[in-house]
């Protein structure tokens, strides 16, 4: 079935370049793989643990490579992201006057890329996949992008390469560490060398995957991509990168860097916790200067990766936890936030937050879903991400320091609790500025999103509400795994 999953937006994709009607191709897909991941997801049994679903066929025995795709209750959580996102992506995608087939099958590339990189537990693949979607990102970029979209996508497509590029040199490097008679790209095997001690914990291997992965995040100060690439991006190009391939990153530390050199990331603990605090301050405080609210969101994106960041860092049930329900919660509420600018754009032909204003008259239901989208970006109770802050701050605070000194971790978690003010400043001063107040005349006219398009962002919303009033679903579906994982 996971085969499958990767499969289906592959012959989509393939079967709309060679003219199947793309719309209907790419939603059927869609459709399918959410229908097929919910399967999973209520088959999967979390008190069995493991990886469950398994999919196993040699390729190279002598290297250790095999096509070997599975699900935990981490990558089970990733893949029912991508696919919720992907049918609201691909559903509000708006009509496309030049090359349509080419532009919904890229949005399945990316699509099929990132299902493929969180069923891997094989490390070719792993890495394979996400590159699967690298391409597809800088065309939908190039052609169909806005504003300066020559320059956005060069620059997106320099950075992330140069991640990649480095993140293959340290997945080489850590591969070539092991012995020789253990080698293998089996991440299972791996975890278990790593907690014999056959794996060596050198410090710099580790600092090549966190600075590749920290790329493709957007960690500080490699951050620079983003907001130039979701403000320039389609917004269901934008969906997609910023609600799920850029968590790949984030998957990739949890899954790969952390549980294989555990020592090693203590020695550049430190380092990280200095880099998340760029994400949330830094960020946070050029996020409230933003003028375009599409600058702003993409700006709001890279500052939220800081607090992922910390509950990785902490390194313990309570923090990954967090981090793990904040992925989640963070794709739903981001996607659902760039979907609506996308709308607002395409109704106005601006986004400059000093021409908006009133926009709640005429444009009530995309009010209403924008105040709960930036109630969730917010951290409001009730929403998921509210449930994934709270446990990586309580994750962080917990490494208490001798005696009643504050540790650096309790020191890191006070200070990143102001970018909860600071995503609440510039999150209600973007929907004062575009929805509050008297519309300008020339707003007057304008149409409320179609009654067709609405279930793309009732879907977004309904799962990040579930999320926030019965966050213990998801957290005892990932539990079971954050705890192997820190075990090894």
């Amino acid at each position: 079935m996971l085969t499958l999953l990767i499969a289906i937006p592959i012959v989509a994709a393939i079967a709309v370049l060679l003219g199947a009607p793309a719309r209907k191709f790419s939603l059927a897909a869609a459709f399918a793989n959410l229908l097929i991941t919910l399967g999973l997801l209520f088959r999967y049994d979390p008190g069995a643990g493991g990886v469950q679903f398994q999919c196993v066929i040699p390729l190279v025995p002598e290297w250790g490579l095999q096509y070997f795709v599975g699900a935990d209750g981490l990558s089970l959580l990733l893949l029912l992201l991508t696919a919720v996102v992907t049918v609201a992506a691909l559903w509000v995608a708006p009509k496309v006057e030049k090359r349509e087939g080419l532009y919904f099958a890229c949005l399945l590339f990316i699509a099929a890329g990132a299902t493929g990189a969180f069923a891997s537990f094989d490390l070719f693949f792993f890495y394979a996949f996400h590159e699967l979607a690298l391409i597809p990102t800088f065309l939908l970029i190039g052609i169909w992008g806005s504003g300066d979209r020559m320059a956005a996508a060069w620059k997106v497509t320099i950075y992330l390469a140069l991640g990649s590029m480095v993140l293959l040199v340290g997945l080489l490097s850590l591969y070539v560490s092991i012995p020789a008679d253990l080698r293998t790209f089996d991440l299972i095997r791996l975890q278990g060398l790593a907690g014999q001690g056959a794996i060596p914990q050198t410090g710099w291997i580790y600092l090549l995957l966190l600075i590749g992965f920290g790329i493709l995040i957007s960690l500080f100060p490699f951050h620079s991509w983003a907001p130039h690439a979701y403000a320039s991006a389609p917004a269901p190009a934008a969906m997609l990168h910023a609600g799920v391939l850029k968590k790949f990153g984030l998957y990739g530390l949890l899954r790969v860097a952390l549980p294989l050199m555990p020592e090693a990331a203590q020695g550049w603990t430190h380092l990280l916790l200095i880099l998340l605090m760029g994400n949330i301050l830094y960020i946070g405080l050029v996020t409230i200067a933003q003028k375009h609210l599409d600058w702003m969101i993409g700006y709001s994106s890279v500052m939220h990766m800081g607090y992922i960041f910390l509950g990785i860092a902490a390194f313990n049930v309570l923090g990954i936890n967090g981090a793990a329900l904040l992925i989640f919660a963070h794709g739903l509420s981001v996607a659902a936030l760039f979907a609506i600018t996308g709308e607002i754009r395409q109704r106005t032909g601006t986004l400059e937050l000093s021409q908006l204003g009133g926009l709640a008259k005429p444009l009530p239901f995309l009010g209403f879903t924008f105040g709960i989208a930036t109630f969730a970006s917010i951290g409001l109770p009730g929403l998921g991400n509210f449930a994934g802050e709270l446990l990586i701050f309580f994750g962080a605070f917990a490494h208490a320091g001798p005696g009643l000194e504050f540790s650096t971790f309790q020191i890191a978690t006070i200070v990143a609790l102001w970018g909860v003010v600071i995503s609440a400043v510039y999150m209600l001063r973007a929907y004062r500025a575009v929805f509050m107040g008297e519309p300008r005349p020339r707003w007057n006219t304008l149409t409320d999103l179609s009654p067709c398009l609405r279930p793309a962002l009732i879907l977004l919303l309904a799962v990040l509400v579930f999320t926030g009033f019965r966050p213990q679903f998801f957290v005892n579906l990932v539990k079971p795994t954050v705890t192997a994982l820190i075990a090894k």
